[in-house]
């Protein structure tokens, strides 16, 4: 329990410092007293605490959150398009390159591994120095490399792996900084539609990479694929150098703070400018290492679970074009390209309407807190305002932010079991393609809202590392999708497909426990953090 000043209201400082939202309805700005806590995050002054409270979450309107919005997920779109518009000129780069299919596959392994790590990297430095600085570089990284991959000469093979490496460092990057530029700039409140529509760049670029792919290789050589790339990633950074502004809210608060150094400044103001809510600068974070969120239990309930239903996911997409050709050998390259698009159909609907359930969950939640907070505080002030003010109701052990965001969990993973199950055994007896491709649907729609659903909990968990704590996630999705790619073929011989997906069915539902078992014990965890 924190000491009393006198005449003052202390109010306890949560972890995430600076993700203020909201204070007690007794306490103002005047009589706002913060009890210093240095921890990784840094330390809270009490002059930006006391701005803090009377300042709403960020100084842009719902219009400019949904434009930088809409910036970073076309960012985050170039990841998973960079890997999956390659695979349909594999066969083409091998005998030009004069190696084996499985050879130029390696380039394949090699992106995804840095795919995984790379984000590691940049994530701590996009939660210290800022989010623009950032992306510039690391889209230019990308464009460059993109550019060495188009001119590579084929008696270079060596000079393809490492560009493919550079490639993956530069794009994989750029979907745990948009997820940071969220938590930034989204009030916890309205973060579900944001994220529903970052999200459909990891979801839908693998539907739509290959038939990217397969249309210029086809048509234009397989170099033209990435020229493709170097231009889609040439043309956001520009945009990006020229309007993105920096959201750090170390930096800039709610956006209403000069940033300090030139590179942080857009070309053109994204905004007009305006008196800045707040005349002190936020103390700035300290340099974290994200390999560390592995330490906390919550951490890894959420990510175990979440890879695993991902990898799942991932397995039932990268089998659509081997199982759809050797059942319905009628369908020509294109045709199995547009199939995919089933899939990001249904993804597109679920990241729209668990967008809007998650938002309405949470308000729901929050409003009851609120109400108890309100009535603690009428029935005994000093006691509310002790045990109870805490400026952000996330990180308080009583507001049930676990069941706010994953009660709808189980339907979802119900809904999503039953659709892999009936797509194996749909391709295997050769029902009516329309059958497999309605699945399909349905099975985008279920995987993206399970996988929002945890996304958001842990971005409200970790505000102050949105980037880091996405760049962990990215990690162990990546990690499991890849492993469980690594055998699916040899499952799918042994089994055939209808087991194959019974089998990836029961261990989804083996893991579900994880899940259950932080909406119901997260809020201790959350406790257990806040004393540290």
């Amino acid at each position: 329990m924190l000491p009393r000043a006198q005449d003052s209201t202390v109010v306890a400082v949560p972890q995430a410092a600076n993700d203020f939202t909201s204070l007690s309805r007794q306490t103002t700005p005047h009589d706002v007293k913060i009890a210093y806590q240095s921890n990784e995050e840094g330390v809270i002054s009490e002059e930006w605490a006391a701005c803090e409270a009377e300042a709403a979450y960020s100084v842009f309107s719902r219009r400019e959150k949904w434009l930088l919005v809409f910036l970073g997920s076309l960012a985050a779109l170039l990841s998973p398009l960079s890997a999956n518009i390659y695979l349909p000129a594999v066969s083409m780069v091998a005998i030009n390159f004069g190696k084996s299919v499985e050879s130029i596959n390696l380039t394949i392994t090699t992106y995804m591994v840095f795919q995984a790590i790379a984000p590691m990297f940049w994530a701590p430095f996009a939660d210290r120095y800022g989010r623009r600085i950032v992306f510039i570089l690391c889209l230019t990284t990308l464009c460059v490399s993109c550019v060495g991959l188009a001119l590579v000469p084929t008696n270079s093979y060596w000079l393809l792996l490492l560009l493919r490496c550079f490639q993956a460092g530069g794009g994989a990057s750029t979907v745990a900084l948009a997820a940071g530029l969220i938590v930034d700039i989204a009030h916890p409140s309205e973060r579900g539609m944001f994220l529903g529509l970052y999200s459909l760049g990891p979801i839908v670029g693998p539907c739509v990479g290959p038939t990217i792919g397969g249309l210029l290789s086809d048509h234009l050589g397989w170099r033209s694929i990435f020229w493709f790339l170097c231009i889609f990633s040439g043309v956001v950074l520009l945009v990006i150098i020229l309007i993105l502004p920096e959201t750090l809210r170390s930096l800039v608060g709610d956006g209403s703070i000069r940033p300090p150094h030139i590179f942080s400044r857009p070309i053109i103001p994204f905004r007009k400018a305006g008196i800045p809510r707040c005349s002190k600068i936020a103390p700035h974070t300290s340099m974290s290492n994200p390999l560390r969120l592995f330490l906390y239990p919550d951490v890894l309930l959420i990510l175990t679970f979440n890879s695993v239903v991902y990898a799942v996911f991932y397995g039932v997409t990268t089998t659509v074009s081997v199982l759809f050709k050797e059942t319905y050998p009628f369908l020509t390259d294109t045709d199995i390209g547009i199939c995919f698009m089933a899939g990001g159909s249904g993804a597109v609907f679920g990241s729209w309407l668990n967008g809007r359930m998650l938002d309405r969950d949470y308000k729901m939640f929050e409003q009851r807190y609120n109400a108890e907070r309100k009535d603690a505080s009428s029935a005994s002030l000093e006691k509310a305002n002790l045990e109870l003010a805490s400026p952000d109701p996330k990180m308080d052990a009583a507001f049930p932010l676990e069941r706010a965001r994953l009660r709808m969990t189980f339907l979802y993973l119900c809904m999503f079991v039953a659709c892999i199950i009936g797509y194996g055994w749909s391709v295997q007896y050769k029902a009516h393609i329309s059958v497999p491709l309605s699945i399909t649907f349905f099975t985008g729609w279920s995987g993206i809202s399970i996988f929002n659903s945890h996304q958001n909990l842990v971005m409200d968990l970790f505000p102050t590392q949105g980037s880091s704590i996405t760049a962990a996630n990215n990690l162990f999705r990546c990690s499991a999708g890849a492993a469980l790619v690594a055998v699916e073929d040899l499952i799918l011989d042994a089994l055939g497909p209808g087991w194959t997906f019974v089998l990836f069915g029961v261990i989804c539902l083996v893991f579900y426990p994880l899940s259950y078992l932080e909406m119901k014990s997260g809020s201790r965890f959350r406790e257990k953090r806040n004393r540290i």
